[in-house]
């Protein structure tokens, strides 16, 4: 199931990169641009970019690697209470990143001028898709568990009645594969609206808005690493499976980015056809985070029985939680 769910990733992701690589030159009806200002500066627009793929790629590193390496900071062991706190201040970089930046971004594309008023206008497809985006996940989160909880009540009763450490184990494999649904799914939901973020700023020549990202987006990417690199953690993973979900993540929107700038001649953020699969692209996208950060992450750990039994905790929790959104919704008035 991981490897599955690890293809299904990567494929997704050379997936949106080839849309944008067929679609965007197919729009031939443009929405006319704003006239340029002192802001559009090709050269240092140019320069901007190039800083902006490195400290980004940096930033990323820092966020997804931090948790692991609890080994060598022992505060930040998943048994730990600090490590609690630091995943709930996390979870509340992705909740706030789905419902403050993703979601919007979509409803400002599919409700542009840029589209015709029929249908775009006249049915909300941005929440119709995150809904389907959050069932559909909620489907894969259930399959993949009842698939391997039938698997493994199959396994005892051909090991036999008499012994009883095989379902010990069972119990904990079960909890094993859950942690890593969830870390392949929330990595799915970050690739996507990362690589649509980094596309958009490699194909913009605006060098006001593009410094003012670069900041926001250095923040963005190592908070919202961090919660990540929780889920990896939890999920135990071998060293080599933890540096290519690292990998990934952390490349993501450097290389949208790069592929922005390539295709900067061809693409036009005004587009109906740019402006339609970037919109359900986010769409999806933030219903699948908000799902995982709301289900997977804040739930499964506030009702867990850590946070049941710790009411100090769990306050530390919340408040780390609001900390978390409060300041990535902040984020939203720059990215």
């Amino acid at each position: 199931m991981a490897s599955f769910l690890k293809f299904h990733a990567l494929s997704t992701f050379l997936a949106v990169i080839i849309i944008f690589l067929s679609c965007t030159p197919l729009a031939l009806a443009k929405c006319e641009a704003e006239s340029e200002n002192g802001c559009h500066d090709k050269a240092e627009s140019m320069k901007l970019k190039v800083i902006a793929i490195v400290v980004i790629l940096v930033a990323s590193m820092i966020g997804v690697c931090l948790p692991l390496f609890s080994r060598l900071m022992p505060a930040l062991r998943p048994d730990r209470d600090y490590f609690t706190v630091v995943k709930a201040f996390a979870s509340g970089v992705i909740l706030a990143t789905g419902y403050m930046h993703v979601l919007p971004d979509s409803f400002n594309d599919l409700t542009s001028d840029c589209l015709p008023e029929n249908p775009w206008k006249k049915f909300p497809f941005t929440t119709f898709v995150a809904m389907l985006s959050a069932v559909m996940t909620l489907m894969v989160d259930s399959f993949a568990m009842s698939i391997y909880k039938k698997h493994c009540a199959k396994a005892s009763v051909n090991f036999g009645h008499g012994h009883h450490h095989p379902l010990e184990k069972n119990e904990t494999s079960s909890q094993l594969l859950r942690h890593r649904v969830i870390a392949q799914v929330l990595e799915l939901g970050i690739i996507v609206h990362s690589v649509v973020i980094g596309i958009g700023m490699g194909a913009s020549d605006n060098k006001c808005t593009i410094r003012s990202l670069i900041a926001a987006l250095c923040f963005h990417q190592m908070f919202e690493g961090m919660g990540l690199g929780g889920s990896i953690l939890q999920a135990e993973y071998k060293l080599k499976m933890k540096a290519t979900m690292a990998f990934f993540f952390s490349t993501t929107t450097p290389l949208g980015i790069v592929v922005g700038i390539g295709l900067s001649r061809v693409y036009s953020e005004t587009s109906p056809t740019s402006l339609i699969v970037v919109g359900l692209l986010n769409a999806c996208s933030a219903g699948l985070l908000n799902y995982m950060a709301l289900v997977d992450l804040l739930a499964a750990e506030f009702m867990g029985p850590k946070l049941q039994t710790n009411m100090k905790l769990q306050a530390w929790s919340y408040i780390a939680v609001l900390f978390g959104a409060g300041f990535m919704s902040l984020m939203a008035k720059w990215a």
